[in-house]
């Protein structure tokens, strides 16, 4: 039998020595582990989770699923401590009363349900508003969650008075006037990743779709027509896909493609590192001369409207397909037409169109819209979707809760971490058990000589923690006092709300 000799040493607690002799200890070793045993042994650097089951703070991981941050999860039981230790504490704002949110465009019924368990009143609304509408109404709200239809202007947010966050419940954001609401002090958030997947798996159809003419012998037989044909319809195994724009969705799809059995190009203004057998080529007309199927999927900026345009379509292979489930305005559109009737393109597939309807229902996919709709609904083997990249229960269900967590965060924590127009800065959370603590929120203009005077005026105070920084004009500030009464918690607001720097500024507690 293998044993340990443990000798307890006769030292008191005070430092003092103990009169009592040293006690000795025998343990039985012959039933631990075995030190040849096979063990988990981490690689230089790695971080367990079982050693640390909670979120650091600040986060900035956003791929595939929500940071914890600031309200850390921490196994209590695992770990023999009492449930109640380190639990974040609610923090409320202290001028803003019950905060009200604005939720259209028929976001997910969870994020509703996740906003209302948080304490706040949601009015829910299933289509988009005008840009009156939403300067009639938004002045009492203090965030709103849309997805791509309703449109933030700085009209609109001009007349948003109490407005603290938007919230854009899909990936683009470009619906909303992101510089202004930063000069404002409104941080935005979305979901760039979260129907990542279901792009993905829509271009898959529609490259299938495409190259059987399905759509077509889909809508002969529903008129009552049968016409089975070859003639024009591919098998998708050994064509060559082209993807503009490798991020989250492209190399999802060049995945997926390959287990198709395609080979797989793409292009992107940074240089990627490939999955699988992929491989980047250095110019968009390489891959459009070199595919079968060229697919886009980049965000709307001023380079990317009209990437595709008449020229662009002259370097594409003979009997080529284009996909566009990006942006609407990245698609010259007259001269996508004249390249399907001229037959240079054998048929296309389009989900994103420049003008689109502000609400469902018939007649409303018109000329009136679009002054081409007609001449492109009636052309062969072209797939006419209306904004459904992302309309998948799994996708909006992962959209409601990423944007719902970002917008309680940031109303109840301040915590900006995944905002695009906006300084991302985090703070760990104040504990339950942390009373007489206010957290400062303070968005100023970024000059010279702010965090001076912001400190000066809490200096008569204890800063426990504090973080800073910037993004162009608009800097953001958190900081934790301990030990502040009532009335120095509105003197404080007060005089940091008065300096010349100000934009906004909360005191949550």
């Amino acid at each position: 039998m293998l044993k340990m000799l443990i000798i307890q040493g006769g030292v008191l607690p005070d430092g003092s020595q103990s009169r009592s002799a040293p006690k000795e200890q025998t343990i039985d070793l012959s039933e631990a582990p075995s030190m040849s045993a096979s063990r988990s042994i981490p690689r230089s650097g790695a971080v367990q989770s079982s050693d640390y089951p909670f979120s650091t703070s600040p986060s900035t991981h956003r791929h595939g699923s929500i940071s914890n941050s600031p309200s850390f999860i921490f196994s209590a039981s695992q770990h023999g401590i009492a449930p109640d230790v380190r639990q974040p504490k609610v923090l409320h704002s202290l001028d803003s009363g019950d905060l009200r949110i604005l939720l259209l465009e028929n976001v997910s019924q969870d994020a509703i349900a996740a906003f209302r368990e948080a304490g706040f009143q949601v009015d829910f609304h299933t289509k988009s508003w005008s840009e009156d509408e939403l300067i009639e109404k938004i002045g009492t709200y203090h965030a709103i969650g849309i997805r791509s239809k309703t449109k933030i202007t700085a009209r609109v947010l001009k007349a948003a008075s109490k407005l603290l966050v938007i919230g854009c419940f899909c990936i683009g954001t470009n619906q909303v006037d992101l510089e202004t609401a930063a000069k404002i002090g409104i941080p935005v958030f979305n979901s760039p990743f979260s129907n990542s997947r279901s792009v993905a798996e829509l271009v898959m159809s529609e490259i299938v779709a495409l190259s059987r003419q399905l759509v077509d012998r889909a809508r002969e037989l529903r008129e009552g027509t049968w016409n089975k044909v070859s003639k024009g319809c591919w098998e998708i195994r050994g064509k060559t896909l082209g993807i503009v724009g490798y991020g989250h969705i492209g190399s999802q799809l060049s995945v997926l493609a390959e287990a198709f059995g395609m080979r797989v190009l793409y292009y992107d203004v940074l240089n990627i590192m490939p999955l699988g057998s992929a491989s980047q080529v250095e110019t968009l007309q390489d891959l459009l001369s070199n595919s079968d199927f060229v697919t886009l999927h980049v965000p709307e900026l001023p380079e990317t409207i009209n990437m595709i345009g008449a020229n662009e379509l002259q370097h594409m292979k003979n009997g080529s397909y284009l996909i566009n489930n990006a942006r609407g305005k990245v698609v010259d559109i007259p001269a996508l037409i004249d390249a399907l009737k001229s037959k240079r393109l054998a048929g296309c597939a389009i989900d994103v169109f420049p003008s689109e309807p502000k609400a469902n229902g018939p007649g409303t996919f018109n000329d009136q819209l679009n002054s081409w709709t007609t001449s492109l609904t009636s052309l062969p083997n072209v797939i006419l979707t209306p904004h459904i990249g992302g309309s998948t229960e799994e996708a909006q269900r992962m959209i409601g809760f990423e944007v719902s967590s970002a917008l309680t965060r940031y109303l109840t924590y301040g915590s900006t971490m995944g905002a695009v127009n906006f300084p991302e800065v985090d703070l760990r959370p104040i504990s339950a058990d942390q009373t007489s603590f206010v957290r400062v929120c303070h968005v100023h203009k970024n000059e010279p000589g702010v965090l001076k005077k912001v400190n000066h005026i809490l200096s008569d105070h204890n800063v426990e923690k504090q973080y800073s920084d910037s993004k162009g004009d608009v800097a953001y500030l958190m900081a934790d006092i301990s030990g502040v009464s009532d009335k120095d918690i509105h003197e404080m607001q007060t005089r940091i709300s008065k300096t010349t720097s100000n934009i906004l500024t909360r005191l949550l507690s």
